[in-house]
């Protein structure tokens, strides 16, 4: 399932306020500026810098 896109248009990076968008199978978001990877667990997006993968 994925998230509604009127709550993806509000989510940012919380590293850099940028924009995010679905990666791999819409199971992360992605950051193209500081090239992070944050999981999507149970439909929830973990926007933890430290849970991020570096891609």
């Amino acid at each position: 399932m994925t998230l509604p896109e009127k709550l993806l248009n509000k989510l940012v990076c919380p590293q850099c306020k940028g924009p995010l968008h679905y990666g791999d199978n819409e199971t992360r978001l992605i950051c193209d500026k500081c090239k992070l990877g944050f999981p999507i667990v149970d439909n929830v997006p973990v926007l933890l810098v430290d849970e991020a993968e570096k891609l």
